[in-house]
């Protein structure tokens, strides 16, 4: 499997490409598209995808990583 996993800027985790999604306990949730998004605000009706309510919650987060890469 392979796929990209890109921070949008005060959004989503946008993955494309071949992934599987599961729940905690490791059931499969089918995302119905090769190409989704996944909230990172927390404030989703339809978690675990982005329903935009980031933009209402006035999320922020930048696209990079917050901390240093662990040597």
């Amino acid at each position: 499997m392979s796929a990209i996993i890109t921070p949008y800027e005060d959004g989503p985790l946008i993955v494309r490409g071949d992934f599987v999604l599961r729940t905690p306990d490791g059931d499969v949730i089918e995302p119905g598209r090769p190409t989704i998004a996944l909230c990172r605000c927390g404030k989703s009706a339809i978690k675990p995808f982005c329903d935009g309510t980031h933009k209402a919650a006035g999320f922020r987060a930048g696209t990079g990583r917050d901390t240093p890469d662990p040597r």
